[in-house]
């Protein structure tokens, strides 16, 4: 197949997807840091949408949709810039490809009004990376992802606890300019489990 991997730098599903021998490149705003520039495409994904694919899996950005930033958004008035977020993530939902899978982390209730509900949410530890991360599917023609190895997590007051978290619960990133492109950087995984079962 031929396979477009939107706002993907870092390359994962694209490799996975290369190694089962589908003609599969990668598409973002930021230069690929998976090491194939020669399957990437730096531009603006929206351009590339009508380019005759059989598949779409893509992964916007949601710095303006995911639950956990609504605080920041109510108190800086950004409902503009959540309003473009959802009108972006509704034009690859929609593209013109016959099969899409859109991820995202839960989102919030204001994207929810303008975003249709997902379909599935898997968690990182479902496909044997040592990682709790609510992880939204929405999809289009394709089946639901089966996990494939679960991973146990400490037990911690009571609590589950997987290697990427604090005692507490909370992510171990600390704020930095580049948090974002780490936090979503797709699971080992969950993108090889999209591979094998979508590809």
């Amino acid at each position: 197949m031929k396979i477009l991997l939107a706002c993907e730098e870092s390359q994962a599903v694209c490799i996975e997807m290369r190694k089962r021998g589908h003609e599969a490149y990668s598409c973002d705003l930021l230069p690929c840091s998976g090491g194939h520039p020669e399957w990437h495409v730096q531009d603006d994904v929206l351009k590339h949408l009508g380019d005759g694919w059989d598949m779409m899996i893509a992964f916007p950005p949601c710095t303006r949709l995911t639950n956990s930033v609504i605080w920041y958004i109510r108190k800086y008035s950004l409902g503009d810039e959540v309003i473009d977020a959802c009108i972006f993530f509704n034009k690859l939902l929609n593209a013109p490809i016959d099969k899409i899978g859109v991820e995202n982390p839960i989102q919030h209730g204001d994207a929810r009004k303008l975003i249709r509900k997902y379909d599935q949410i898997i968690q990182p530890y479902q496909f044997g990376d040592d990682a709790s991360k609510s992880t939204c599917l929405w999809l289009k023609n394709l089946p639901k992802l089966k996990p494939t190895a679960y991973v146990e997590p400490r037990i911690i007051k009571g609590k589950k606890r997987w290697s990427n978290q604090t005692d507490g619960g909370w992510n171990k990133l600390p704020p930095s300019k580049g948090r974002g492109v780490l936090r979503s950087k797709t699971f080992p995984g969950i993108a090889k489990a999209m591979a094998e079962q979508w590809g």
